[in-house]
């Protein structure tokens, strides 16, 4: 299994409200932090990924936000046209065909083609070289959407093989999903939360990527993890009073600190499940003040790499 720093993509999803572009971020200023060049990607126009790494808005238009942070907003409309100047070569064609409103409809129409243009776009960027041949950026961290949107985007070169006819196109569909299958290059990152829902929904996605699509999962991220508060003996006291409805001071801690003891049962329930599946899993802690800003991101990224610090003993 590479580790995440050798890898070239890393495609970032898991289910909504996980905190995925949360880990996105901190991942980019982990890797940053190690001298990779990174290139961070947004998919959704609701950016909170330049926020997050202590910048304003990503625009359409790569540009550094960080020492070894460039970040882009992917746009399918701009994508589109960047990717008729590499088929074409000639400004005038682009601009006559993509103003031509049959074109246009034709563009909106075509299922799969703006995913396609993100996701295209993104993984090209892994592939650019400089002049001297060397890489443009060393690793290309895309915030791609939620579990199902997600899973849809990367089947995307999948059916492009099976539909296209034979031309740049499939060629670069080809391309694309060969390097997404090669886990020296590319993998996945699953983001998920300690409950019981979001596993299942985490365990499915999984299945989904590595059965379906054979996939690489670099990591499962296990956000927002519990550090354990009480002992067994403890944990067996407090647990009969998570209902408890007493109001003085002393009655809601007891309160409270039963339902944590309930939080902890079932963080520990759904980390044996996810460890069931093979594949690494990174435990990063819930910041109790959020994380909205820099500061906080950059607290995080000290968890992303390197061997997965041990979160589950007291």
């Amino acid at each position: 299994m590479s580790s995440l720093e050798t890898l070239r993509f890393l495609f970032v999803t898991g289910k909504g409200g996980a905190g995925k572009t949360t880990i996105t971020a901190a991942l980019a200023l982990a890797l940053a932090d190690r001298g990779r060049s990174v290139l961070v990607a947004a998919s959704r126009e609701e950016d909170r990924l330049g926020t997050l790494l202590g910048a304003g808005p990503l625009g359409p238009e790569i540009a550094y936000v960080r020492p070894n942070i460039a970040g882009v907003q992917l746009v399918p409309e701009v994508a589109l046209r960047e990717y008729g100047r590499l088929v074409l070569h000639s400004e005038k064609l682009v601009q006559a065909l993509f103003e031509n409103r049959y074109v246009e409809g034709f563009f909106n129409g075509a299922p799969g083609l703006k995913e396609w243009a993100l996701l295209g776009k993104a993984w090209y960027h892994s592939t650019e070289t400089l002049p001297d041949g060397s890489p443009r950026f060393d690793t290309v961290v895309f915030d791609g959407p939620a579990t199902g949107h997600g899973l849809d985007m990367l089947r995307v070169p999948k059916v492009i093989l099976s539909a296209a006819p034979p031309g740049r196109l499939r060629a670069d569909a080809e391309r694309a999903f060969a390097s997404f299958q090669d886990p020296k290059t590319s993998g996945v990152v699953v983001v998920s939360l300690p409950e019981e829902m979001p596993t299942n929904e985490t365990l499915e996605l999984v299945s989904a990527l590595t059965t379906d699509l054979e996939l690489p999962i670099a990591e499962i991220v296990l956000n927002a993890a519990l550090r354990p508060l009480f002992s067994q003996t403890e944990a067996a006291a407090l647990e009969p009073f998570a209902d408890y409805s007493g109001t003085d001071a002393g009655d809601v801690a007891l309160s409270v600190a039963a339902r944590r003891v309930l939080a902890e049962r079932a963080q520990a329930e759904s980390l044996e499940r996810l460890r069931a599946t093979g594949k690494r899993i990174r435990l990063v802690p819930r910041l109790f003040h959020g994380v909205t800003d820099y500061a906080a991101t950059l607290e995080l990224s000290r968890y992303l790499l390197g061997e997965p610090k041990d979160l589950t003993t007291r």
